[in-house]
């Protein structure tokens, strides 16, 4: 449990807090989003379908209007009867020949009309009688000519087409009409779109069915990662996602959030460590002050001048360690380092003049870098360098030799502190470089072990790294050992 100090409320960070007011769940959005394209879909294509059987009905029915009506022109075109061969007599006769020898289809309507007045229909049943309806009488009864067009009868839409008719010394005009109920004919459209949203809609169920089947697969580990982060506190960073995908973008995900939680477990581990250390050596001082001045005699100069270097000496270590645990914390910043046009040489050289107040040895420069210039911090390579160097007085004596070096080797720049002194054990070449960590031959003691760590953040901020090999060789007069040599390696970048 804990408190925001802003507002005093007390959390658990075990749970999750989501906003209230019905908020959907991804799964859920996901079958719904899947269920809007299944239905838009699905829409689209019985509209479009419908709307095409409709089309292909109605020209289907105009065709079959214009086939009756040239039918009945051959039927009739050479005036006589076609069952007696004897010539037609009135208008009435060729109106009921003409609907006698045409066959009405299904929802297919003959009508004879005689100076507006209806006579004779097609024995095929029809939805309602058109030949009762006035209205229609009077549109079609007393055309003049040829005409078609749709009509709103009480069973629905009907289409026609209406030619007039008359006969060569016979009184009166007649009109002969063929009509289609196009409403009941388009019944097989409106039928199969019926059929269309029927399959649509279980087409949709399983749909959303399907959906929530692969919506829940997809985002288990969305829920794991969940589940996961849910359960890290900030002492417990163990907890790691179940890879359950295979190589997928799920799986990537989960390796990918996995591989952070390393990061921050190691991280954690080591800030714990670096704390704990830190804490320590930072403690044994204070702790060494405070007992030499629990027993001072302050009457006793003696013992007061004794007690006032003691506690210098130890300020000072203090000093030390503090000024590079702050190196340390720089050195994760960006502007950690301030690269600048840097001649090399000049800057080894430079570097030696100052190591030379470290230590009574045997000091020297090999350098290959004459009139070198490259993009580097000046001020941080020589606090490495100098750390080195440091580090080189720590291990040898007076009679040992320390020689500085710099050289251009394969695109990267080598800066190099060799001695003649013991070398470093193989058991310690690994460990050494890690924070308060000390080599088994150190013969100084009063360091923190954050000089080595202070060279390799300096070398990482350039993009480089420290390398450790045997010295320049020979060893101390009497002694075998191999010396060792320290090396900063950055990439060359021109200025």
């Amino acid at each position: 449990m804990t408190t925001d100090p802003t507002t005093g409320r007390t959390t658990d960070p075990t749970t999750t807090t989501e906003p209230r007011g019905g908020r959907l769940s991804a799964r859920l959005r996901i079958v719904a989003w899947v269920l809007l394209v299944v239905l838009a879909s699905l829409a689209v294509v019985t509209v479009v379908t419908w709307r095409l059987s409709v089309r292909e009905t109605d020209a289907r029915m105009d065709a079959a209007l214009r086939t009756e009506i040239d039918e009945f022109t051959g039927l009739t075109a050479s005036g006589r009867d076609p069952s007696s061969g004897t010539p037609f007599g009135t208008v009435d006769a060729v109106l009921q020949t003409a609907i006698t020898y045409n066959l009405a289809r299904p929802n297919e309507k003959f009508l004879g009309y005689v100076d507006g007045v209806f006579r004779f229909q097609s024995r095929q049943a029809s939805p309602v009688l058109l030949s009762a309806d006035p209205a229609f009488t009077r549109l079609v009864g007393s055309v003049d000519a040829p005409t078609s067009g749709q009509y709103a009868s009480a069973a629905g839409e009907v289409r026609y087409l209406a030619v007039p008719v008359s006969l060569a010394g016979a009184p009166g005009r007649g009109v002969l009409v063929a009509a289609y109920f196009a409403d009941q004919e388009r019944e097989a459209a409106d039928d199969a779109a019926l059929l269309m949203v029927g399959v649509g809609a279980v087409t949709a169920l399983l749909a959303a069915g399907g959906a929530w089947f692969v919506a829940g697969r997809i985002l288990a580990p969305v829920r794991s990662v969940a589940r996961t982060a849910r359960a890290i506190t900030e002492t417990d960073l163990s907890a790691r996602i179940r890879i359950e995908t295979g190589r997928d973008e799920m799986g990537d995900l989960v390796g990918a959030v996995n591989a952070m939680l390393d990061r921050l477990e190691a991280g954690a581990a080591e800030q714990r460590r670096f704390v704990d250390d830190a804490g320590h050596e930072l403690r044994t001082p204070i702790t060494i002050v405070r007992g030499h001045l629990e027993v001072l005699d302050a009457s006793d100069p003696d013992d007061v001048r004794e007690a006032v270097a003691l506690v210098d000496d130890e300020l000072e270590r203090m000093n030390r360690i503090v000024a590079d645990l702050l190196v340390l914390a720089k050195a994760e910043q960006p502007t950690f380092v301030r690269p600048a046009p840097t001649d090399v040489g000049v800057l080894v050289e430079e570097t030696l003049a100052k190591a030379r107040g470290l230590g009574d040895r045997s000091w020297g420069v090999v350098a290959s870098v004459d009139g070198l210039v490259a993009a580097l911090d000046a001020q941080r390579i020589t606090q490495a360098l100098l750390a080195l160097a440091d580090n080189a007085v720590a291990h040898t004596v007076p009679a040992d030799r320390i020689v500085l070096g710099a050289s251009m080797e394969g695109g990267v720049l080598r800066l190099r502190v060799s001695d003649t002194g013991p070398g470093v054990a193989p058991a310690d070449r690994d460990r050494i470089f890690g924070r308060f960590a000390r080599g088994s031959g150190t013969r100084r003691t009063d360091g923190a072990g954050l000089g080595l760590a202070v060279v390799g953040a300096i070398a990482a901020a350039h993009s480089g790294r420290v390398e450790l090999s045997d010295g320049i060789g020979g060893g101390r007069p009497g002694e075998s050992g191999p010396g060792a040599t320290f090396t900063v390696v950055v990439p060359w970048r021109a200025s």
